[in-house]
Parts: structure tokens; C-alpha cells; sequence
């Protein structure tokens, strides 16, 4: 994408050969097509489509938004995309059937849920060694680490469990019984609370990190929508400690949740089976992959009104958007 005129004059003054900015880009994985989109969040629209490993599922963006991690669960492997060239560089050692992941603040580490296992796989993505494997509940799928990297978080959706790994001991310190079917957590930016969707419980959990105890419960209740289609899994935490965004699953909504007094604020119409959301960086567009549509729909948060669906590949899960400033 070109610079902006001014920008443009400002390099070529200052003898730049990099761009002083760039477009915010976001990704999202195709689980049925094995692919990865691309979408340009200046004109919402798919810009690019690649090849990568079978089903991909969750995906990550390396600190410095070089790399993208991709969870290729039917190829038992984490695979390495350079953003540079979109190629598949590497593949990193990941257990069987990796599900989600999280990297570490240190951007080394990657905690990996290994569903097909019962195991959380420790892997250092420098040297590719393998540091630990954790024996975990049944089907372990969502993964979480602390922004100040003390605690990763794995759910375990068979055992409706979240267990608390502490990442300086790679041992479980606490297991949490939660609602049924619990697939994604979220931490706050103060880390104080943690934020789990539990998909077939139709509730959203709040537990205080200090205590690991539960202080919150959130059922959602949609005008219209039989209640076993409210199945929440994706979760995104504004940063300001506004909102909290919540997709409903095949009830094809997402939630839009007073961050504050855990109140249910709206309900926005989306695509068919919603599964992950993102916010851009400015957190004034929220993303959401629409599985059974194969379609993200574009949320201007703001207004909290849908306002355009993008067609993407079939199946899309994950979705990472970059900062749109180059390192």
C-alpha cells in the first residue's frame, strides 16, 4: 500500500529507505480452506490469501509482528509464517492436535494446548526445544498467559476446568471448576481479573486472579434465539476497561458487556457461527470470524452497530490484527 503523500515527502527528506508507516493488517485462518486471509483494515477488504498446514486455528503474532505462529492442528505442528514473503518458514515441534496457544510477554515462550493429549506443551521457539509437558483435563483448548507473564491459563472443555500454570515452575498451582465447556480466557490489562467463556454453560465467568476465585457469573439472554444456541467462546477486553466483547457462537451474535458492572449492554447481529473477535489497535473496529458464513463481520465500536461483512475463506476461526507501525 502507497504512504500518504506527506509521509511519503517526509522519508525521502530524511533519507529513509523503510516506511515510516504501514497498513494495519489483519489475519484470519481458514480452517476448511488451509489458508490464511488477509485484510487491509484501511479499505476492509481481502488483499491477500495464502497457503499454510491443515486446519488452522488459533494464530499469534510475534512481538515484533514479523511472525505469525499458526496452530496446523490436523498436521500436529505449530507452523512459522514470515509476513515478509507470506511463506511458511518453519515448523515448530507442538504435541498432538494443537488447538490454541499463547506467547509469553518475553516472546519465547509459547504455551500450547494439545487437545487430543490432555497436555500443555512448554516450547522455547528460539532453539525449538521443548521445555515441558503439562498433564491437564480432558481436551484442553483455550490458552492464556498474564500480561505480566506470572500465569498461564488452560481450559480444559471435557473437565470444565481452568488450570493455573505457573510459568516459573511450569506446575499447576490451582484447578477452577467453571460452566460447562469452557473454550477461551482473557486477562484484564491489570491482570486482576481473568475472563473465561464456557460454550456449552451459555456463561461467561469472572475470577479474581489474586484468590483464583469466581466473583462473577454472565448468562446472556437473546430476544428471539433459542437459549442452547448461546454458546460464547471468543472474548476482547477494551483496554480503557469499557467493554468486554463476547461471540455467542451459533447464536450469531456478539455481546457487547459493561466491563465494569458485568452488564449486558447489546447484542449485535453477525455472521453464522461466530467463533474469535479483535479489536484494531485504535479498538475503534472489531473483527469477528463467522464460521459457517465464511465472512468477518466489521463492528464499528463506537457506534456498537455492524457495518460491513467481508467474505474470507470457508471455515475462518482465528483472527490477529497488527499495529500497523513498523519495528
Amino acid at each position: 500500500m502507497k504512504l500518504p503523500l506527506r509521509l511519503a515527502v517526509a522519508a525521502l527528506m530524511l533519507g529513509l529507505t523503510t516506511p515510516l508507516w504501514a497498513a494495519s493488517l489483519a489475519y484470519v485462518s481458514n480452517e476448511r480452506d488451509h489458508t490464511i486471509s488477509v485484510i487491509d483494515m484501511a479499505s476492509l477488504e481481502v488483499i491477500d490469501t495464502f497457503p499454510v498446514g491443515q486446519r488452522p486455528r488459533g494464530i499469534l503474532l510475534s512481538p515484533d509482528e514479523r511472525l505469525l505462529y499458526i496452530c496446523a492442528s490436523d498436521d500436529d505442528a505449530v507452523q512459522v509464517v514470515d509476513l515478509a514473503t507470506r511463506k511458511v518458514i518453519d515448523t515448530l515441534p507442538s504435541g498432538e492436535d494443537p488447538e490454541q496457544f499463547a506467547l509469553h510477554p518475553d516472546g519465547r515462550h509459547l504455551y500450547i494446548a494439545n487437545e487430543d493429549d490432555a497436555l500443555v506443551t512448554v516450547l522455547d521457539v528460539e532453539t525449538k526445544r521443548v521445555l515441558a509437558q503439562i498433564e491437564v483435563g480432558i481436551e484442553p483448548e483455550g490458552m492464556g498467559i498474564s500480561h505480566d507473564g506470572r500465569w498461564a491459563v488452560n481450559t480444559s472443555e471435557t473437565s470444565n476446568m481452568l488450570h493455573w500454570i505457573n510459568t516459573e515452575t511450569l506446575e499447576i498451582e490451582k484447578n477452577i471448576v467453571i460452566g460447562a465447556r469452557p473454550r477461551h480466557v482473557e486477562f484484564t490489562r491489570d491482570d486482576a481479573l481473568l475472563w473465561a467463556s464456557a460454550e456449552i454453560g451459555g456463561t461467561v465467568h469472572i475470577i479474581d486472579v489474586e484468590s483464583h476465585e469466581e466473583i462473577h457469573t454472565i448468562d446472556f439472554r437473546i430476544p428471539g434465539v433459542n437459549q442452547d444456541r448461546v454458546q460464547p467462546v471468543g472474548i476482547q477486553l477494551t483496554s480503557d476497561g469499557r467493554y468486554a466483547f463476547v461471540a455467542l457462537g451459533p447464536a450469531n451474535h456478539v455481546a457487547v458487556v459493561d466491563a465494569q458492572t458485568f452488564e449486558v449492554l447489546d447484542y449485535l447481529l453477525v455472521g453464522a457461527r461466530v467463533w474469535q473477535v479483535a479489536l484494531s489497535p485504535d479498538e475503534k473496529t472489531l473483527l469477528t470470524t463467522n464460521g459457517v458464513s465464511g465472512d468477518v463481520s466489521v463492528i464499528d465500536v463506537d457506534k456498537l452497530e455492524v457495518v460491513k461483512s467481508i467474505d474470507v475463506g470457508r471455515f475462518p476461526w482465528g483472527v490477529k490484527i497488527t499495529s500497523g507501525h513498523e519495528s
